[in-house]
């Protein structure tokens, strides 16, 4: 890593650590640190074959959930992250010596990475769009499987309703595997990951099935 992506990862540790709730609850902020670091490295391989700075989006990808180290109050509106990640970015990304452009884009960046909107002006570019598609990226790779799996309890299920579950998702996986995202190289990664769950919930299915009576069969 450069100095600048070590500060950065610093500062987004330091953050973190400090929120209450991660206090309480250290995976929760273990995966959260985890999971910035992971949409680096993929931001930076986008970077690497699009052409981009690389080191500009590792720093941008690292802060994108920076928010998290805040205490939220129980009625938090999380799309508010991304706009609120800025404004905490801001000031931070000002001590690393970067151009005034780099440092609007990146902020820019992670305001509209939730829900596509920022409260301030800036450039819709490949930059700016490729933190969001390499959050993206990483939320639908192998551990979001595992975590799907967990959320929704899908072990205490009965029989009949995991094969409901699971027949609503493939189509939603289908459609999202069609999906372009603002680079080719973003977009070929995003569909290799979706396809794997595609598959692997396709087959998943299909033991469901192989393992129930009929009339469970026809309920799901």
């Amino acid at each position: 890593m450069t100095d600048r992506e070590q500060r950065t990862l610093a500062f987004l540790s330091g953050q973190l650590s400090a929120c209450q709730y991660f206090k309480t609850h250290p995976a929760d902020g273990a995966y959260r640190l985890e999971h910035s670091i992971r949409v680096a490295r993929i931001g930076a391989e986008i970077a690497r074959a699009e052409g981009m700075d690389e080191e500009h989006m590792t720093i941008a990808c690292l802060l994108h959930d920076v928010a998290y180290g805040l205490d939220f109050p129980a009625d938090y509106d999380w799309k508010e992250h991304g706009r609120d990640g800025a404004r905490m970015a801001r000031p931070f990304l000002a001590t690393l010596g970067l151009d005034s452009q780099a440092v609007e884009d990146i902020c820019y960046a992670i305001a509209i990475h939730v829900d596509d909107w920022a409260d301030f002006a800036g450039r819709r570019t490949p930059f700016t769009e490729t933190v969001g598609d390499a959050d993206n990226i990483d939320r639908f790779d192998a551990f979001r499987i595992h975590d799907n799996l967990r959320f929704k309890k899908f072990y205490e299920m009965p029989l009949n309703e995991r094969l409901g579950w699971l027949s609503e998702l493939l189509p939603q996986l289908e459609k999202l595997e069609r999906m372009e995202l603002a680079t080719p190289t973003a977009t070929a990664l995003w569909r290799d990951k979706v396809a794997f769950q595609n598959m692997f919930f396709a087959r998943l299915l299909a033991q469901m099935k192989a393992g129930c009576l009929p009339e469970e069969m026809e309920e799901g």
